[in-house]
C-alpha cells in the first residue's frame, strides 16, 4: 500500500497511436490508471501524446509509458516521420534503462499496434496481414514462460481479451529473441481445424518492457455499453452477424473473462513499476 500522505508524484505518459480515430482504448487506459491511483492512494500525473497526428513523443521525465493500439498497417508507416520519432523514443528509454547509473528504471507497456511496431523493430517475428479480421473476445494461451510472468498473476490460462486487428505477428525469430533476451508469453487461441500458425499475443521484450497483441486494457462494462449503441451494433451485425454480436456481449459480461483481464494485467504491470519507483 502506498502512503497517501507521500508527496511524491508518479508520472505516466500515454502515447496515443489512434491517429485521431474515435476509440475506447485511451479512455480505458486512463480509467485503469485513475482507479489504481485512487485505490492505492498514489498521486499520479497523466500526460497524453498524439504520436501520429502531431509527431509528439514524451521525454525521459516519466516513470511509466503506455503506448496504445491504433488503426491501419504496422508495415506501411516504415520511414515516416512519426515512426522514426517513435522508435527514437523507444531507443532512448532502452538506453536509459541499460545505464547502471540510472537506478530507477522506466517501464513500458505496449498495446496492439504499438506491439506490432515493436515486434517489427526488434525483428521478433513476421508482421503480416491476417486472412480475415480478428474481432471479438478470444482466449489467449500462456506459454511456459508466461506461466511465471508476474503480470499474469491472478489471471486464468487461457485468459480472455478483446481483439480487433487485421495484422498479426507470427513465425518467431528465435535468434532475435535469444539476442535480445525477449520471451514469448502468450499465443493465439488453438485452432486445430485451421492450418494457420498461431499468432504471438504477448512478449516480454526486456525486464522493463512488455507488450500485448490484444487489448488487456479493455473495460468490459464500458465496451458493452458502447457496442450496444444502435450504430455500433448495426455495424457489427452487418460485418460479422447477429451471433457474433451476441457472443461478444456474453463474454464481456462474464466475470472470469474480460472483466478479470481488465482487473489484473495492466494493474499488475503498474504494481511492478511502482514497487521499483517507491524505492526512490
Amino acid at each position: 500500500m502506498v502512503d497517501i500522505n507521500n508527496n511524491k508524484q508518479m508520472r505516466v505518459a500515454i502515447l496515443d497511436l489512434y491517429e485521431g480515430m474515435a476509440n475506447e482504448g485511451i479512455r480505458c487506459i486512463r480509467m485503469i490508471i485513475e482507479e489504481f491511483a485512487k485505490a492505492s492512494g498514489l498521486s499520479i500525473v497523466i500526460d497524453e501524446f498524439d504520436v501520429r497526428l502531431k509527431n509528439k513523443v514524451p521525454e525521459l521525465n516519466y516513470d511509466i509509458y503506455i503506448s496504445s493500439g491504433g488503426p491501419g498497417s504496422p508495415l506501411e508507416t516504415a520511414g515516416s516521420e512519426w515512426e522514426d520519432l517513435y522508435f527514437n523514443w523507444l531507443q532512448q528509454v532502452e538506453d536509459y534503462n541499460k545505464e547502471p547509473a540510472n537506478k530507477f528504471k522506466k517501464y513500458v507497456f505496449l498495446i496492439c499496434h504499438s506491439f506490432q511496431l515493436a515486434c517489427r523493430h526488434y525483428n521478433i517475428g513476421k508482421v503480416c496481414k491476417r486472412r480475415s479480421t480478428s474481432f471479438g473476445v478470444f482466449p489467449v494461451h500462456l506459454s511456459e514462460e508466461g506461466m511465471n510472468e508476474p503480470v499474469f498473476k491472478g489471471v486464468n490460462d487461457p485468459f480472455y481479451a478483446v481483439d480487433n486487428r487485421d495484422y498479426q505477428v507470427i513465425d518467431p525469430n528465435y535468434e532475435a529473441l535469444d539476442e535480445t533476451r525477449a520471451t514469448i508469453l502468450a499465443l493465439e487461441k488453438e485452432r486445430p481445424h485451421v492450418p494457420l500458425e498461431r499468432a504471438i499475443m504477448a512478449v516480454r521484450f526486456n525486464q522493463y518492457m512488455i507488450g500485448f497483441q490484444c487489448h488487456p486494457e479493455a473495460d468490459a462494462n464500458g465496451m458493452s455499453t458502447y457496442l450496444q449503441t444502435e450504430g455500433r451494433k448495426k455495424t457489427i451485425v452487418e460485418s460479422f452477424g447477429e451471433e457474433k454480436w451476441q457472443n461478444i456481449m456474453e463474454q464481456l459480461n462474464d466475470p472470469e473473462k474480460v472483466l478479470l483481464t481488465y482487473a489484473r494485467i495492466l494493474p499488475n504491470f503498474l504494481r511492478l513499476a511502482i514497487a521499483d519507483w517507491e524505492k526512490q
